[in-house]
């Protein structure tokens, strides 16, 4: 197996330094500040000697080909290429590099996909799935009732503590992108099972041991991202649901059925944590394509 090239140890210190101004000012999450290494990473080991601070526009066009040539769909080489805006948006802020090589270079074009989404049918078989007679099942449904009812992101959800949820209230407090904080309602039956996992479930998984997560691994300790999205597959093969699913999958559900049943773009967005109401109004697109289908279906002239 052919091992990937080094990158220079001074573009390697760039990098890190890079990461830690933006852990620094925007307080973003682990698996972004990961995101931007992974792109910066990759684009040091391409540019072999060349410097970072040293690279020209042609040497980000070349880049970007490379990626084309590799597969590499739009979405993500557009993404890659906003990493190195702000990477050198940050260099001539820091008077490391005197001119930003992205200034002429266009992003790939690229249509915006619609979200995967499920049924409200689908939804409920889902969430029914896990056995909730044994200790995990309760925790299972608990987690993806709390899931549908608040759209949380996945990461938001493992991290969850005891502290950030009242059930006497009915909301989880979330500490979101860029440390920005949001209250967000549970409903009835999200808190119902949620009720129902710490009374009967929680302390029979934790035995003897102490956690501050609210929803924890037979082990004891938190659960994770990866199992969680285990968990999801498991339980649409169980539902018989064939589309591919993930924990988004059930967020953009919630985002859309909320639009569906009359919620207000403004609203949505704050619950779901956008900073941007662009970023949200693409469910309304989701949501038109549902009623076009429903009408094409049921309408006697569709």
């Amino acid at each position: 197996m052919t091992s990937k090239p080094q990158i220079n140890a001074e573009n390697k210190e760039a990098i890190d330094l890079f990461i830690d101004a933006l852990w620094i000012e925007s307080g973003l999450s682990k698996n972004t500040l990961s995101a931007y290494r992974s792109d910066l990473t990759s684009y040091a080991r391409f540019l072999g000697d060349t410097l970072l601070f040293a690279a020209s526009q042609a040497d980000i066009q070349r880049f970007l080909a490379f990626l084309l040539a590799q597969g590499t769909k739009s979405s993500s080489s557009a993404r890659v290429l906003s990493t190195l805006r702000r990477f050198y948006r940050y260099g001539i802020r820091e008077r490391k590099a005197t001119a930003d090589p992205c200034v002429q270079v266009r992003s790939p074009k690229q249509g915006r996909p619609l979200p995967i989404t499920m049924s409200e049918r689908q939804v409920s078989d889902l969430l029914s799935a896990p056995d909730t007679s044994i200790a995990l099942g309760m925790r299972d449904r608990a987690m993806l009732e709390t899931l549908y009812a608040t759209g949380l992101r996945v990461t938001e959800l493992v991290k969850l503590t005891r502290l950030e949820i009242n059930l006497d209230v009915g909301v989880v407090r979330i500490v979101g992108k860029g440390n920005k904080e949001r209250l967000v309602p549970l409903g009835e039956q999200a808190v119902d099972w949620v009720q129902q996992y710490l009374l009967e479930a929680r302390a029979e998984l934790l035995k003897w041991r102490q956690s501050d997560a609210l929803f924890v691994t037979a082990r004891g300790s938190a659960m994770t991202r990866q199992a969680f999205w285990y968990l999801i597959k498991k339980y649409a093969k169980q539902a018989g649901i064939e589309q591919v699913l993930s924990p988004h999958t059930l967020r953009h559900a919630f985002a859309t059925h909320l639009i569906n049943h009359g919620a207000d773009l403004r609203s949505v967005q704050m619950l779901l944590g956008h900073a941007d109401l662009s970023t949200t109004q693409i469910y309304t697109h989701v949501a038109r394509e549902r009623l076009q289908s429903l009408h094409a279906q049921h309408h006697p002239r569709g």
